[in-house]
């Protein structure tokens, strides 16, 4: 017992031991901003919960949108809502002059993942929506690094301007591009981001570009017993289409990803339908690669209208590019990740982690919040999509993963949602606010690191002409259909 309790007490003597010594290496800017958010604290938590429970699907987030505008707004920053056409969408900022410093802000959710704080599933309200990406934390977490950064500005400590970007629907219609179109980067220096994750790093990964469109058959009705011989099925159109997209995996390459979901496929089983309709998706690690794959899926279309005998339409809804990867970028928060430290976590916490690790059925490992080392970029990652990625296609963009759930967490799920509504995820919140706000800093401060950036974006970038793909016209707002 008298050893285990040194043990423990030498552990905790470490512990502040490693923290005075990260201290004494915080500039008196950096101590500053840890200090502001420090005092927000309370207030970014009130933030991201009000969020959580707001839980807005895509275009639809009017109370979040309106909860991080307005405290942006109480905090002395300038805003513009409705900015790029999009009633959510918005710019919040402060200062003026170079450098001029970003940060991006996401708060929609995502359908279906209703759940209480628990590590067990528990909906509060079946086939609710629910923040099973963790972007009630994103957004809040981004608004602290901004407001943190604008009080140095506001005392004097240093010059630029920083902007709070609020972003909505990155989980369906991708708003950020947009927002790209409408030049809201034109004059950004630098821009940082982050994304809620299991793990705390520098993210030196690229993701894949996608293509998403919507795939309509249009047939003949009839009475799919009396006389289906005068009928023409979409729905079979629809199967011939879905069967022609999964025979067509074999013959991609391993980095391309398709995938397909059936919106309308009949009303009733007495009728040969004569609408369908289906929601494609197409990616690939690069956009080069991604487009031949599109223009065959799409062509498949066609040929599965001509064998079902009707007529079809296929419409774009939007699409994204991979990450532009920025290292330079990426040392410089890397540092910043090593002055601050991992994330440490109560014993309720670790066992909150584990339950959760136990209901998904992964290894009861805990949390994983320690800082390693600079990865290398990989050329074909795997994951998901971003539309950061075409914010990073326009202005240098540096990325931060932090630690919200425990390790091996399945994402857009109700266990994300449920680390997110409470203290796991607050943490990883703040943590993120003082990474991205030190790292903002050093560009503040530095000019060199700021054309060094630079000048890693222009030579990946090369002679690549960014369009985006987006249809013609208005962004696809719910209200705007009505």
């Amino acid at each position: 017992m008298k050893n285990i309790l040194i043990k423990k007490l030498s552990l905790v003597l470490l512990f502040f031991v490693v923290c005075n010594v990260q201290s004494q290496k915080l500039s008196k800017n950096k101590k500053a901003l840890i200090q502001s958010v420090e005092k927000h604290k309370q207030a970014l938590i009130k933030i991201s919960d009000a969020i959580w429970s707001a839980a807005e699907t895509a275009f639809e987030e009017t109370k979040s949108a309106e909860i991080l505008a307005s405290y942006a707004e109480k905090q002395g920053f300038t805003l513009e809502r409705g900015v790029a056409n999009i009633p959510t969408a918005f710019v919040a900022t402060y200062g003026s002059g170079a450098p001029v410093i970003s940060v991006l802000g996401e708060f929609d959710a995502l359908p279906s993942l209703s759940q209480d704080t628990k590590p067990t599933k528990s909906p509060l309200k079946e086939g609710n929506p629910g923040h099973g990406c963790g972007h009630n934390l994103f957004g809040a977490g981004s608004l602290g690094a901004a407001i943190a950064i604008k009080e140095l500005i506001e005392a004097g400590k240093i010059k630029g301007t920083v902007k709070f970007f609020g972003t909505p629907s990155e989980e369906k219609f991708f708003g950020k591009i947009w927002m790209v179109e409408a030049g809201l980067w034109d004059d950004v220096d630098v821009n940082i981001s982050w994304h809620p994750f299991a793990v705390t790093e520098a993210d030196v990964q690229s993701t894949l570009a996608l293509v998403d469109f919507k795939v309509e058959f249009f047939g003949q009705a009839s009475h799919a017993a009396a006389d289906p011989w005068n009928g023409r099925s979409a729905s079979d159109a629809l199967e011939l289409y879905t069967s022609g997209i999964n025979y067509y995996r074999e013959h991609v390459k391993p980095t391309v990803r398709m995938h397909y979901h059936i919106q309308d496929g009949g009303q009733v089983v007495n009728v040969v339908p004569d609408y369908s309709r289906l929601w494609v998706r197409v990616r690939d690690t690069k956009r080069e690669g991604l487009m031949p794959v599109y223009e065959r899926v799409m062509k498949m279309a066609e040929g599965a209208a001509i064998m079902a005998n009707v007529d079809h339409k296929v419409s774009l809804i939007s699409g994204i590019y991979e990450v532009l990867v920025n290292r330079e970028g990426g040392k410089i928060l890397q540092e910043n990740l090593e002055l601050l430290g991992p994330i440490t976590y109560s014993e309720d916490e670790i066992a909150f982690g584990k339950k959760i690790q136990e209901a998904t059925q992964k290894p009861l490992i805990g949390m994983d919040s320690k800082i390693t080392s600079l990865k290398e970029t990989s050329e074909n990652p795997g994951g998901g999509s971003t539309d950061v990625g075409d914010v990073s296609w326009n202005v240098p963009n540096i990325n931060l993963k932090v630690t919200v759930a425990p390790k091996d967490t399945p994402w857009h799920s109700w266990a994300v949602v449920a680390c997110g509504g409470m203290s796991i995820g607050h943490k990883g919140m703040i943590y993120s606010s003082k990474a991205m706000s030190m790292t903002m800093l050093d560009l503040f401060e530095n000019p060199d690191l700021v054309q060094k950036v630079k000048d890693e974006y222009k030579e990946r970038k090369g002679n690549v002409v960014y369009k985006p793909i987006i249809p013609e016209g208005l962004p696809p707002i719910p209200t705007q259909k009505k």
